[in-house]
C-alpha cells in the first residue's frame, strides 16, 4: 500500500512567539510509519511540530499550522490508499495573529474558532479504492464519542484511546468498525499496537 501518516501536534500562532498547541510527541505516527515500512508499505509523513524521531525509508513533509496539513493531506492523498491520521491537530486557532509579540499586561482573552477538520475532509473525497482512518483521544470510557465521529468522518476504522495514554510508552486502545464490531487492545507497547492497527488497515482492502 500508499500510505499517508500525519503525525504531532500542529501549533496556531497567536503572535510571533506563542502559539496554541498540545503535548503530542508524534510517538505513535512514528511507531505506525516504522510498522507500515517493516510490512513492505511504502510511506509518506506529514509532520506537524513532532520531537519523537522518524524512521528512516519514509517520505516527510513537514507543516506547522492545521491549515498546512489540510493542504498537503488533501493534495497528496489521491495518489495514496490510505490515510491513518494519527497527528493530534489543534481543535482552534486565533482568529487574529498578531504580528508583533503582546505586551504582557492584565488579563489577555483571544477569540478562536474552529480550525479545519482533516480527516473528515479526505473522507469526503477518498475513493471506493481508498481507505481512512482516525484517531480519537477520549476521557476513559467515553465510547460513545468515537463511534459518532467515526461515522460521521466516514471513517474505516478508528481508534479510541483514552488521555492518559497520551505520550506515555504504552497505549491502551479499543478499535471501531462501522458495522459496529470492536476489539479491545488493552495495555501494549506502541511498537506492539501499531503492528496490529497496520495488519487490520490491510484488512480494510480485502473486499477490493
Amino acid at each position: 500500500m500508499n500510505i499517508i501518516i500525519t503525525a504531532g501536534p500542529t501549533h496556531e500562532p497567536i503572535d510571533p512567539v506563542r502559539y496554541i498547541g498540545n503535548r503530542s510527541s508524534g510517538q505513535m505516527g512514528a511507531a505506525l510509519a516504522s510498522a507500515a515500512l517493516d510490512a513492505g508499505h511504502r510511506v509518506r509523513l506529514i509532520l506537524g511540530a513532532v520531537s519523537a524521531a522518524m524512521p528512516a525509508g519514509a517520505g516527510r513533509i513537514e507543516v506547522k499550522t492545521a491549515a498546512q496539513m489540510n493542504e498537503a493531506v488533501l493534495r497528496e492523498f489521491p495518489a495514496h490508499d490510505l490515510l491513518i491520521m494519527a497527528a493530534a491537530v489543534a481543535d482552534y486557532r486565533p482568529i487574529q495573529v498578531r504580528q508583533e509579540k503582546l505586551a504582557r499586561a492584565g488579563n489577555l482573552v483571544i477569540e478562536c474558532e474552529p480550525t479545519e477538520d482533516i480527516v473528515a475532509a479526505a473522507g469526503r473525497i477518498k475513493q471506493p479504492n481508498q481507505r481512512t482512518i482516525g484517531f480519537s483521544l477520549e476521557s476513559r470510557g467515553d465510547l460513545e464519542r468515537s463511534r459518532q465521529k467515526l461515522g460521521r468522518k466516514n471513517l474505516d476504522l478508528i481508534v479510541y484511546n483514552p488521555i492518559d495514554t497520551m505520550n506515555s510508552a504504552t497505549i491502551e486502545a479499543t478499535l471501531l468498525w462501522p458495522d459496529g464490531s470492536s476489539e479491545e487492545l488493552r495495555s501494549r507497547s506502541k511498537k506492539d499496537f501499531a503492528a496490529i492497527l497496520v495488519a487490520r488497515a490491510a484488512e480494510l482492502f480485502a473486499s477490493t
